[in-house]
Protein backbone atom coordinates (compact mmCIF):
# COMPACT_ATOMS: atom_id res chain seq x y z
CA UNK A 1 0.00 0.00 0.00
CA UNK A 2 0.79 3.86 -0.95
CA UNK A 3 1.97 5.73 1.99
CA UNK A 4 -1.50 7.33 2.28
CA UNK A 5 -2.40 10.97 3.42
CA UNK A 6 -6.25 12.25 3.04
CA UNK A 7 -6.61 15.48 3.38
CA UNK A 8 -10.66 16.18 2.45
CA UNK A 9 -11.39 20.06 2.29
CA UNK A 10 -14.66 21.83 2.76
CA UNK A 11 -14.39 23.79 -0.98
CA UNK A 12 -12.37 24.04 -4.05
CA UNK A 13 -11.03 27.06 -3.39
CA UNK A 14 -9.40 25.87 -0.08
CA UNK A 15 -8.15 22.34 -1.76
CA UNK A 16 -6.74 25.00 -4.60
CA UNK A 17 -5.13 27.11 -1.76
CA UNK A 18 -3.44 24.11 -0.32
CA UNK A 19 -2.44 22.75 -3.66
CA UNK A 20 -0.53 26.27 -4.15
CA UNK A 21 1.28 26.10 -0.96
CA UNK A 22 2.23 22.64 -1.54
CA UNK A 23 3.62 23.51 -4.98
CA UNK A 24 5.55 26.41 -4.22
CA UNK A 25 7.18 25.15 -1.55
CA UNK A 26 7.91 22.25 -2.60
CA UNK A 27 9.49 23.70 -5.85
CA UNK A 28 11.53 26.37 -3.49
CA UNK A 29 12.46 23.56 -1.33
CA UNK A 30 14.02 21.53 -4.45
CA UNK A 31 15.57 24.71 -5.66
CA UNK A 32 17.17 25.29 -2.34
CA UNK A 33 18.33 21.93 -1.98
CA UNK A 34 19.86 20.71 -5.65
CA UNK A 35 19.39 23.82 -7.84
CA UNK A 36 16.25 22.46 -9.40
CA UNK A 37 13.53 21.22 -10.07
CA UNK A 38 11.07 18.99 -11.59
CA UNK A 39 7.48 19.06 -11.75
CA UNK A 40 4.45 16.52 -13.39
CA UNK A 41 1.52 17.88 -13.89
CA UNK A 42 -2.05 16.93 -15.64
CA UNK A 43 -4.77 18.93 -17.35
CA UNK A 44 -8.46 19.13 -16.09
CA UNK A 45 -10.16 21.90 -13.81
CA UNK A 46 -9.09 21.08 -10.47
CA UNK A 47 -5.63 21.89 -10.43
CA UNK A 48 -6.22 24.83 -12.75
CA UNK A 49 -6.54 27.71 -10.42
CA UNK A 50 -3.28 26.27 -7.85
CA UNK A 51 -1.86 26.38 -11.37
CA UNK A 52 -2.83 30.44 -12.12
CA UNK A 53 -2.08 31.04 -8.65
CA UNK A 54 1.37 30.05 -9.22
CA UNK A 55 2.63 31.52 -12.32
CA UNK A 56 2.15 34.58 -10.85
CA UNK A 57 4.65 33.88 -7.97
CA UNK A 58 8.38 34.85 -7.95
CA UNK A 59 10.03 31.48 -7.73
CA UNK A 60 13.05 30.70 -9.86
CA UNK A 61 11.51 29.15 -12.51
CA UNK A 62 14.85 29.51 -14.65
CA UNK A 63 15.45 26.56 -12.66
CA UNK A 64 12.39 24.29 -12.87
CA UNK A 65 11.10 21.85 -14.98
CA UNK A 66 7.55 20.79 -15.78
CA UNK A 67 6.55 18.03 -17.77
CA UNK A 68 3.11 16.20 -18.94
CA UNK A 69 1.63 13.56 -16.76
CA UNK A 70 -0.19 12.38 -19.81
CA UNK A 71 -1.02 13.68 -22.71
CA UNK A 72 -3.72 13.05 -26.00
CA UNK A 73 -1.52 12.08 -29.59
CA UNK A 74 -3.19 15.48 -31.08
CA UNK A 75 -0.88 18.15 -31.80
CA UNK A 76 0.06 21.20 -29.58
CA UNK A 77 -2.99 23.67 -31.12
CA UNK A 78 -5.69 21.07 -30.38
CA UNK A 79 -8.70 21.98 -28.06
CA UNK A 80 -8.26 18.85 -26.05
CA UNK A 81 -4.06 19.29 -26.37
CA UNK A 82 -3.07 19.04 -22.22
CA UNK A 83 0.39 20.74 -23.50
CA UNK A 84 -2.01 23.56 -24.14
CA UNK A 85 -4.29 23.84 -20.85
CA UNK A 86 -0.76 23.71 -19.45
CA UNK A 87 1.00 26.76 -21.34
CA UNK A 88 -2.34 28.75 -20.97
CA UNK A 89 -2.71 28.49 -16.93
CA UNK A 90 0.82 27.34 -15.52
CA UNK A 91 3.16 28.70 -17.97
CA UNK A 92 2.71 32.40 -17.96
CA UNK A 93 3.78 35.22 -16.72
CA UNK A 94 6.85 34.53 -14.18
CA UNK A 95 6.43 30.49 -14.85
CA UNK A 96 6.68 31.14 -18.50
CA UNK A 97 10.71 30.82 -17.69
CA UNK A 98 10.27 27.55 -16.75
CA UNK A 99 11.81 24.80 -19.05
CA UNK A 100 8.53 22.49 -20.66
CA UNK A 101 9.17 18.58 -21.56
CA UNK A 102 6.52 17.42 -23.47
CA UNK A 103 5.22 14.23 -23.98
CA UNK A 104 3.81 14.55 -27.87
CA UNK A 105 6.28 14.37 -30.80
CA UNK A 106 6.31 14.54 -34.25
CA UNK A 107 5.76 10.62 -34.88
CA UNK A 108 2.41 9.55 -36.21
CA UNK A 109 0.96 7.15 -33.28
CA UNK A 110 2.28 7.11 -29.78
CA UNK A 111 3.64 3.84 -30.38
CA UNK A 112 5.81 5.25 -32.49
CA UNK A 113 6.58 7.76 -29.91
CA UNK A 114 6.97 6.43 -27.36
CA UNK A 115 10.86 5.48 -27.53
CA UNK A 116 11.42 9.06 -28.03
CA UNK A 117 9.66 10.70 -25.48
CA UNK A 118 11.24 7.58 -23.01
CA UNK A 119 14.55 9.43 -23.68
CA UNK A 120 13.23 12.45 -23.37
CA UNK A 121 11.97 11.94 -20.03
CA UNK A 122 15.36 9.75 -18.61
CA UNK A 123 16.60 13.18 -18.69
CA UNK A 124 14.17 14.87 -16.05
CA UNK A 125 15.97 15.13 -12.70
CA UNK A 126 14.86 12.26 -10.87
CA UNK A 127 13.28 11.43 -8.69
CA UNK A 128 10.31 13.56 -9.56
CA UNK A 129 9.70 16.42 -6.83
CA UNK A 130 6.06 16.62 -7.35
CA UNK A 131 3.86 14.81 -9.57
CA UNK A 132 -0.10 16.23 -9.59
CA UNK A 133 -2.82 13.16 -10.82
CA UNK A 134 -6.13 13.53 -11.19
CA UNK A 135 -8.94 10.69 -12.02
CA UNK A 136 -11.91 10.21 -13.62
CA UNK A 137 -14.95 8.86 -13.24
CA UNK A 138 -13.96 5.36 -14.53
CA UNK A 139 -10.94 4.98 -12.06
CA UNK A 140 -8.50 6.05 -14.51
CA UNK A 141 -5.51 8.20 -13.39
CA UNK A 142 -2.88 9.56 -16.09
CA UNK A 143 -4.19 7.99 -18.87
CA UNK A 144 -4.30 4.28 -17.56
CA UNK A 145 -7.70 3.88 -18.20
CA UNK A 146 -9.69 0.51 -17.59
CA UNK A 147 -8.71 -2.40 -19.72
CA UNK A 148 -7.07 -0.30 -22.35
CA UNK A 149 -4.87 -1.29 -24.90
CA UNK A 150 -1.44 -1.09 -23.71
CA UNK A 151 -2.51 -1.01 -20.01
CA UNK A 152 -0.80 -4.35 -18.36
CA UNK A 153 2.35 -2.95 -20.13
CA UNK A 154 1.77 0.42 -18.36
CA UNK A 155 1.32 -1.53 -15.38
CA UNK A 156 4.49 -3.98 -15.34
CA UNK A 157 6.85 -2.16 -16.82
CA UNK A 158 9.94 0.10 -15.99
CA UNK A 159 10.03 2.10 -18.12
CA UNK A 160 8.50 5.88 -17.31
CA UNK A 161 6.65 6.55 -20.20
CA UNK A 162 4.04 4.01 -22.34
CA UNK A 163 1.41 4.55 -25.30
CA UNK A 164 -2.35 3.57 -24.47
CA UNK A 165 -4.96 3.30 -26.25
CA UNK A 166 -8.20 3.46 -24.17
CA UNK A 167 -11.55 2.07 -25.30
CA UNK A 168 -13.73 4.96 -26.47
CA UNK A 169 -16.28 6.02 -23.44
CA UNK A 170 -18.16 9.21 -22.41
CA UNK A 171 -14.69 9.74 -20.33
CA UNK A 172 -12.36 9.70 -23.16
CA UNK A 173 -13.84 11.06 -25.39
CA UNK A 174 -12.95 10.16 -29.11
CA UNK A 175 -9.55 11.01 -28.73
CA UNK A 176 -8.35 7.56 -27.47
CA UNK A 177 -4.21 7.20 -28.72
CA UNK A 178 -2.35 8.76 -25.39
CA UNK A 179 0.95 8.79 -23.89
CA UNK A 180 1.03 8.57 -20.45
CA UNK A 181 3.52 8.33 -17.53
CA UNK A 182 3.69 4.63 -16.14
CA UNK A 183 3.03 3.28 -12.87
CA UNK A 184 6.78 3.31 -12.33
CA UNK A 185 6.58 6.44 -14.05
CA UNK A 186 4.75 7.76 -11.13
CA UNK A 187 5.99 6.30 -8.63
CA UNK A 188 9.42 8.31 -9.35
CA UNK A 189 8.47 10.92 -7.63
CA UNK A 190 9.05 12.33 -3.95
CA UNK A 191 5.45 12.70 -3.57
CA UNK A 192 2.25 12.46 -5.62
CA UNK A 193 -0.58 14.46 -4.76
CA UNK A 194 -4.24 12.98 -6.34
CA UNK A 195 -6.96 15.93 -7.02
CA UNK A 196 -10.37 14.49 -6.45
CA UNK A 197 -13.95 16.41 -6.35
CA UNK A 198 -17.11 15.64 -5.82
CA UNK A 199 -19.21 12.78 -4.24
CA UNK A 200 -19.42 10.32 -7.55
CA UNK A 201 -15.46 10.09 -7.38
CA UNK A 202 -15.57 9.82 -3.85
CA UNK A 203 -17.34 6.19 -4.27
CA UNK A 204 -15.17 5.54 -6.96
CA UNK A 205 -11.79 6.10 -4.75
CA UNK A 206 -13.15 4.57 -1.78
CA UNK A 207 -14.14 1.46 -3.95
CA UNK A 208 -10.20 1.38 -5.66
CA UNK A 209 -8.77 1.19 -2.20
CA UNK A 210 -10.50 -2.19 -1.35
CA UNK A 211 -9.25 -5.39 -2.75
CA UNK A 212 -9.81 -5.95 -6.64
CA UNK A 213 -8.54 -6.39 -10.58
CA UNK A 214 -6.21 -3.10 -10.96
CA UNK A 215 -7.22 -3.29 -14.66
CA UNK A 216 -11.39 -2.59 -13.85
CA UNK A 217 -10.14 0.46 -11.39
CA UNK A 218 -6.20 1.74 -12.43
CA UNK A 219 -5.74 3.85 -9.95
CA UNK A 220 -5.76 0.59 -7.18
CA UNK A 221 -2.53 -0.12 -9.02
CA UNK A 222 -1.21 3.51 -7.76
CA UNK A 223 -3.10 3.00 -4.56
CA UNK A 224 -1.44 -0.01 -4.07
CA UNK A 225 2.04 0.73 -4.83
CA UNK A 226 4.33 -0.09 -1.79
CA UNK A 227 7.23 2.94 -2.36
CA UNK A 228 4.66 5.52 -3.45
CA UNK A 229 4.28 8.84 -0.97
CA UNK A 230 0.89 10.07 -1.98
CA UNK A 231 -1.45 12.51 -0.85
CA UNK A 232 -4.94 12.81 -1.48
CA UNK A 233 -7.33 15.71 -1.83
CA UNK A 234 -10.75 15.88 -1.76
CA UNK A 235 -13.12 18.86 -2.16
CA UNK A 236 -16.94 18.94 -2.56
Amino acid sequence: MAQLTEAFFDSKEAMTAKLAELLSSTVSQAIEVDGRASMLVSGGSSPAPAYKHLSNLSLSWDKVTVAMVDERWVDADHEKSNEAFINSTLLQNEASQAAFVTMKNAEATAIAGQAQCERAYAELKAPFDITILGMGPDGHTASLFPHAEGLEQALQTSELVCAINAKQSEVTGSITERMSLTLSGIANTKHAVLLISGDAKRAVYEEAKQPGSELDIPLRAVLNHPELKLSVFWCP
